[in-house]
């Protein structure tokens, strides 16, 4: 009995001491290697929004969800999935530029579709926009999307080196 609480408060304190460390401001390390930096990458600096478009972490981005909304008039690109997909597609594009990084470099995306009744129109969209080997994909009908949109993508690239 007295063994068990012993190796109890030993994991206990263990527990405790990482808790200390990563709740004291501290970025966390991995093994003693320097500190992950993480960024948020801004496309415009007057955004209210609680999120960032982007957030670059060690030598990755992940793109927060992209709706089919033209950035020049801040109105959806059209009302079907296919229109709204392609400015989806653009709007990703755009935050992965802003970030370091391109289309190429994708390794995951989440596909948030309205209705799965449009996959394969959304699919022949997706497949122009990614050449050779496309990245590892999940897709997804959700019972709403943002502004009662379509489509919504999300992703995580590799920053180009030098980039």
């Amino acid at each position: 009995m007295k063994k068990i609480l012993l190796v109890t408060v030993i994991i206990a304190c263990s527990a405790l001491s990482i808790v200390a460390q990563t709740g004291s401001g501290k970025t966390p390390t991995s093994q003693g290697k320097q500190p992950i930096s993480r960024r948020a990458v801004k496309l415009d600096q007057t955004s209210s929004t609680p999120f960032s478009p982007a957030i670059l972490a060690g030598d990755f981005v992940f793109v927060s969800g992209q709706l089919g909304v033209d950035r020049k008039t801040g109105e959806f690109a059209g009302t079907t999935t296919e229109e709204q997909a392609e400015q989806v597609l653009k709007n990703l594009a755009t935050v992965l530029e802003a970030s370091g990084s391109d289309m190429e470099h994708i390794v995951k995306t989440t596909v948030f579709l309205a209705d799965m009744e449009d996959f394969a129109k959304m699919n022949e969209i997706y497949r122009r926009h990614f050449k050779g080997d496309p990245p590892a994909r999940s897709t997804v009908q959700v019972a709403r999307l943002p502004r009662n949109a379509r489509i919504e993508i999300e992703a995580i690239a590799i920053v180009k080196k030098g980039g």
